[in-house]
């Protein structure tokens, strides 16, 4: 379930987002409301719902979703909350997060934050090494910021950075490639809102689009 950061599918194919639409719906139709309100353990509502798109193990094989193993606790919960209250949308994750209630929260968040995240590969050496030194260093030129000093070194993710309390930078290592891209072009756009004090937003609209190819492909390969 995208529960932490979920791209648009108005890029991917249409008749694959029909196909998914149509699983994810059959999906929590033989679920039910009633099941995931009370199921008996994080890992059956994990397996039945949340499986078609981030994987049983939260890995997920498909570029357009998440990787959610080994993702924070904190940040899975404030994400699957951003989508049930309507503070973060997507068409894919809305609808599924409405079905589910206050009390599946936290064990779905626990129990992929417990997940071996499966190592990460990048498309392409040259925009990597590129994206290293944008994610080390930033560019002075435009005004980015080091993803470092919130994110920390080789994207492995911190809690309550740069003096903001209580908020979780996601771990960013081994992320999908299309995913981050998908994010960054979201918050530049405004399309996604849920960053503290408009960082992300701030940041993501002054990278160019070879930029954020850059730092996806660098996370994708890091490794831990």
């Amino acid at each position: 379930m995208k529960i932490a950061e979920f791209k648009s599918l108005s890029a991917t194919p249409r008749g694959y987002r029909i196909g998914m639409t149509a699983r994810l719906a059959a999906l929590l139709l033989g679920f039910g409301m009633a099941g995931l309100a009370h199921a008996q353990d994080a890992q059956t509502t994990a397996a039945t719902v949340c499986a078609a798109c981030h994987g049983a193990d939260g890995n997920s094989l498909a570029p357009m979703f998440p990787t959610l193993a080994g993702l924070q606790e904190n940040y899975i919960v404030k994400q699957l909350n951003d989508f049930m209250s309507g503070k973060r949308k997507n068409d894919m994750m809305s609808p599924i997060a409405a079905q589910l209630k206050p009390e599946d929260v936290q064990p779905l968040a626990a129990y992929f934050s417990k997940q071996k995240r499966a190592r990460g590969t990048s498309t392409n050496r040259m925009a990597a090494s590129a994206g290293k030194v944008l994610y080390n260093q930033g560019n002075d030129e435009t005004g980015v910021p080091a993803c470092i000093g919130c994110h920390q070194p080789k994207g492995a993710g911190s809690e309550g950075a740069s003096g903001l309390q209580n908020y979780t930078y996601p771990k960013l290592a081994n992320q999908q490639i299309d995913y981050i891209k998908s994010q960054l072009k979201n918050f530049a756009t405004g399309e996604r809102s849920n960053d503290p004090n408009r960082f992300m937003r701030v940041t993501a609209k002054r990278m160019t689009d070879e930029e954020m190819e850059e730092v996806a492909q660098y996370l994708a390969g890091v490794g831990d």
